[in-house]
């Protein structure tokens, strides 16, 4: 069975947007499977830390962590009444809900309540915070709430918002507020940090599924765009230059720009979507794949296919490629994104295809920890040894292979890893 955590950057996002039905029949060629789709706290109301709250002697901190796992124990103690196998429990999740699927990974509290991971668009441990940044940006948030200080008067001043006035706080559509916060290393929930924990084996081990789309940062793009207009304006020549410089140190923004001139992009928008974030996801997940294999069976994929239909509207300039998001509506049908998305289109034949090979994919690794259900074909386990298919490349007209090698060099992860560091 698949327990599924929706994205949205643990701050908007809800379950209604996920519909399961594909993926519990296992469509034409998959496994039927039971589904469960959740919501969970978000924003300051699920990521908050405040010593007046952290010190009531309760887990505090990753407060939409703990309700992924009270689903987790509900299906424990409930899903055979469902048809559902508590012994074979898969937990998976798009983006936040591959970060949050990755911080059960990592938490005692969850150990035995799954036994397979699904991280799409995903791993991004860079995203999780020390505690003490958390807990800045929780004494910051409540200064701005007009709650200020540590004791238990802030914390009852805290607990005297409204909904509406901690939801103005959290940001706009378009930008959080500075003080929202992610997963956080607790110390408890999620106890050490993911590469030291990942490293030294200090996980709930179990087969892992993971991979990213191609172009993940159309998806921010896209978003930039939006809500530039009406009327909207595609990204200029200046201002690609000037989010390289801005988003690092001189010496760094300059041999990002050598690596990626614009002279070899069609677009700005298509370079800044190169030499954005995308390496930072692509070459994040290779990184933390070559660690878990050395302890769990690891699938890793891309999703390739770049002329999706795509649920934002047509705007000036913009190409959506293989956009973060864009490979959700392959499992859920009809995926749109929220309240603003509109469905352009449905899958054509192709798509279908690769739909339906992606949902058995899917539902074949939460019935077996294997993708295949069985085998090494089509999807490689995870090798690194030289020339041997590591990945799948998910893409029409066929599903297939390709090498760690490959991978690596498609997103510059030589020119990406020191700098990085992870």
């Amino acid at each position: 069975m698949l327990v599924w955590i929706h994205g949205g950057g643990d701050v908007d996002g809800e379950s209604n947007d996920y519909d399961g039905t594909k993926l519990a029949t296992g469509g034409p060629i998959g496994s039927p499977t039971v589904v469960v789709t959740m919501n969970y706290r978000l924003g300051l109301f699920g990521f908050l830390a405040h010593p007046a709250l952290d010190s009531e002697g309760h887990p505090f901190g990753n407060y939409g962590i703990l309700d992924t796992q009270a689903v987790l124990r509900w299906v424990e103690r409930n899903i055979e009444a469902f048809g559902g196998d508590p012994s074979r429990v898969a937990l998976g999740g798009q983006s936040a809900g591959a970060e949050n699927t990755g911080a059960s990974v990592l938490s005692p509290f969850a150990k035995g309540l799954f036994n397979r991971a699904i991280l799409q668009s995903g791993p991004i441990f860079n995203l999780f915070l020390p505690l003490s940044v958390a807990l800045t940006d929780g004494t910051n948030f409540a200064a701005a709430a007009g709650c200020p200080g540590q004791d238990a008067a802030a914390g009852a001043c805290l607990r005297s918002l409204s909904a509406a006035r901690i939801v103005q706080l959290q940001g706009t559509a378009n930008a959080s507020a500075p003080f929202v916060a992610n997963v956080m290393v607790d110390g408890t929930i999620v106890p050490i940090a993911p590469e030291t924990a990942f490293a030294s084996g200090q996980f709930n081990r179990m087969p892992i599924m993971t991979g990213n789309t191609q172009h993940e940062l159309t998806f921010s793009n896209a978003i930039t765009e939006y809500f530039s207009g009406p009327p909207q304006a595609p990204m200029t020549a200046a201002q690609y230059v000037a989010n390289i410089t801005s988003s690092h140190p001189a010496a760094t923004a300059a041999a990002v720009l050598a690596e990626y001139p614009l002279s070899d992009y069609a677009s700005p928008q298509l370079a800044y979507s190169a030499a954005g974030t995308d390496p930072q996801l692509g070459c994040q997940t290779r990184h933390f794949v070559a660690i878990w294999a050395k302890w769990v069976p690891v699938y890793q994929y891309e999703f390739n296919y770049q002329n999706a239909p795509y649920y934002f509207p047509d705007m000036p300039g913009f190409v959506p490629l293989a956009s973060h998001t864009i490979d959700i509506q392959f499992l859920f049908p009809n995926y749109h994104g929220g309240q603003l998305g509109v469905n352009s289109r449905s899958l054509n034949t192709e798509e279908t295809t690769l739909s339906d090979q992606l949902v058995a994919a899917w539902t074949n690794f939460a019935r077996t920890g294997n993708p295949n259900g069985s085998g090494n074909s089509p999807w490689p386990q995870f090798s690194n040894q030289s020339g041997a298919p590591a990945l799948l490349s998910e893409n029409v007209p066929s599903l297939s292979t390709f090498t760690e090698a490959q991978y690596a060099a498609s997103h510059h992860c030589a020119f990406w890893d020191p700098i990085l560091g992870y």
